[in-house]
């Protein structure tokens, strides 16, 4: 490739290759519920819904829930902070 600095040629394989710094040829945690395999970031996820449901059944009494100038982007980062410290807390990923 004439013309092209070794410099870049190496920077963008770098940032190829960094993004597949987390693959690994381990299995997926899974919960085995019902007779079948679940993915651990399924039950995250539910968890991290039922618990910004259960802020938001809390926030509408105290009144909080009327003060809050975005509601969904509120309940969506916080189902998103309950599912990922889940996530961190209980399967270490």
């Amino acid at each position: 490739m004439r013309g092209v600095p070794i410099a870049r040629i190496s920077s963008v394989l770098a940032i190829g290759l960094f993004g597949l710094g987390g693959c690994t040829r381990h299995a997926s945690p899974s919960l085995p519920l019902f007779g079948a395999y679940f993915p651990f970031w399924l039950f995250c996820a539910a968890a991290g819904v039922i618990g910004a449901l259960a802020i938001r059944a809390l926030f509408i009494p105290l009144g909080v829930d009327d003060a809050l100038p975005w509601r969904l982007v509120v309940y969506t980062c916080l189902a998103a902070v309950i599912g990922f410290s889940l996530a961190l807390l209980v399967y270490g990923r």
